[in-house]
């Protein structure tokens, strides 16, 4: 059974840019890539767990602020040194004006 949370309105989230979403002791990080989808993933850098929500978007790329490692966000490939663990995505979904992740 999925279990659909709801996170903002979509006007929240700039284009290429990411929130962060706190949700009964963990955190999220939601996007809006270029062409207008939505993304989320773990909101905490798989090295050394720092808010992802401070760092910056590009294209399909999340970079946490810390120590520079890449993210896709698409996928949560990890892409660049120093991060080598992949972080957990989320389905997302937009219904009337307003985003919602998948904790299934």
């Amino acid at each position: 059974m999925t279990n659909w949370v709801e996170v903002c309105a979509a006007d929240e989230i700039d284009e290429e840019d990411v929130i962060r979403f706190d949700h009964e002791g963990r955190t999220f990080a939601v996007y809006r890539s270029p062409d207008d989808q939505f993304f989320a993933t773990d909101g905490l850098c798989t090295h050394e767990k720092i808010h992802l929500a401070d760092g910056l978007v590009m294209d399909d790329i999340i970079e946490c602020p810390k120590h520079n490692g890449r993210f896709s966000y698409k996928t949560g490939e990890a892409k660049g040194a120093p991060v080598c663990v992949n972080l957990k995505t989320y389905a997302v979904k937009v219904e009337a004006g307003s985003v919602f992740i998948s904790l299934a």
